[in-house]
């Protein structure tokens, strides 16, 4: 029977079972901890993978210049692997990145064959700004980290922003 996966912007609904994702991950140090009152200050950042009605995968887009965006808190649960989660997340990131006028993605991560089979290429970590560090700092890990840097490039130079609809317009009389 085939499966059914939908990615979409994260809801408050959604961060009790974004926490839960993470914090396996963030135990066994495969990624940053956040807390739940963290996810919720974020949470306008993530998007989330339904797998056949349930939340089964995140991931989160901060924006750090014009120019370029973190792929952050890629998870995805144990169940839904192997079934495209992952890469329909990547590709929603990047879209989203694409939409915002965001030419350059990169990501830190331990599993670098993912991102190289979703068109990204291994990069010094030296190559990002200084502020990308601000997160890092916090990681136990950070005097020897082991995280490869990758990136993708969405566009030559900066990417025309879709057109934003306004969320209230009014007219005067």
């Amino acid at each position: 029977m085939p499966h059914r996966i939908k990615v979409r912007s994260a809801e408050a609904g959604d961060a009790e079972a974004i926490h839960a994702l993470l914090q396996p991950q963030a135990d066994q140090r495969v990624i940053l901890p956040r807390s739940l009152d963290d996810i919720f200050q974020h949470l306008q950042e993530f998007l989330v993978a339904e797998y056949d009605g349930r939340v089964a995968g995140a991931a989160a887009l901060h924006v750090y210049t014009s120019t370029l965006a973190e792929i952050r808190s890629l998870v995805v649960d144990d169940s839904a692997r192997h079934h495209g989660v992952g890469t329909l997340l990547v590709e929603g990131c990047e879209k989203w990145a694409a939409g915002l006028g965001i030419s350059r993605l990169f990501a830190l991560t331990y599993v670098t064959g993912f991102f190289l089979r979703q068109g990204y290429e291994e990069v010094s970590k030296e190559t990002f700004p200084h502020k990308i560090w601000t997160v890092c700092v916090h990681c136990a890990k950070f005097a020897d980290c082991d995280e490869v840097a990758v990136q993708k490039s969405l566009a030559e130079g900066p990417v025309k922003p879709m057109r934003l609809i306004p969320l209230i317009e009014t007219e005067e009389k």
